[in-house]
């Protein structure tokens, strides 16, 4: 049986950051659009099994497909449920009818923190509008809702590399660094940052662990 042998040019390994995001984009999880790095998703499911968070909370819906995946980590070791928060309700019915996931779809700010109440260890990730303005805000309000050895993350502070810094008023990256020269509670955990690499993540500088 004849076999075309490889050109050089196809065994050529053509990698770079814009590639990446343009593949992310495309990502799914059981069919559900689900936008993240897939560097940021074998670590979460890293932070996941480690930390065991009685409950994550997600600024950042989408179609749900992100949390879909955590959710099903979570059903994995069998414990912990996911309040994920849009302003509006693109879900697919796999999502919302996932026992481990309640939707909120009227935006971080209206989100009754009084809902938290009742978890002894939780989880943030800011994954809104990547606005600076919009993601420190959020920051700030959510931050006293993380427990003591958990996580806050800030998503795709990546879009300063991609050049889309003005777009998004300096975008995460600012919102993590006036967050952090304000609130001594929190440093970036570099051991997650720099996993892959230095700041091989989407969400550079943005798993911020809360020390005390």
């Amino acid at each position: 049986m004849f076999r075309r042998l490889l050109t050089p040019e196809e065994e050529q390994v053509k990698l770079s950051i814009k590639s990446i995001y343009d593949g992310h984009h495309r990502v799914m999880y059981r069919g559900i659009k689900a936008i993240r790095c897939p560097f940021d998703y074998v670590i979460y499911q890293m932070i996941t099994f480690e930390l065991k968070p009685d409950l994550i909370i997600e600024i950042g819906t989408n179609a749900g497909g992100g949390a879909l995946y955590l959710a099903d980590l979570m059903n994995i070791i069998d414990h912990g449920l996911v309040h994920t928060i849009d302003i509006t309700n693109q879900c697919a019915r796999i999502v919302a009818a996932h026992p481990r996931i309640r939707l909120f779809t009227e935006g971080w700010q209206n989100y009754d923190l009084k809902e938290v109440v009742k978890f002894s260890k939780v989880l943030v990730i800011e994954d809104g509008s990547h606005k600076y303005e919009e993601t420190l805000a959020a920051m700030q309000r959510f931050a006293p809702l993380v427990t003591v050895g958990s996580y806050m993350i800030v998503e795709d502070g990546i879009i300063n590399k991609l050049g889309m810094k003005k777009e998004y008023h300096g975008g995460p990256l600012k919102a993590i660094r006036e967050f952090l020269r304000s609130n001594k509670d929190f440093e970036a955990d570099r051991y997650w940052c720099d996993f892959f690499g230095k700041n091989a993540t989407f969400n550079v500088n943005g798993y911020l662990k809360r020390m005390r």
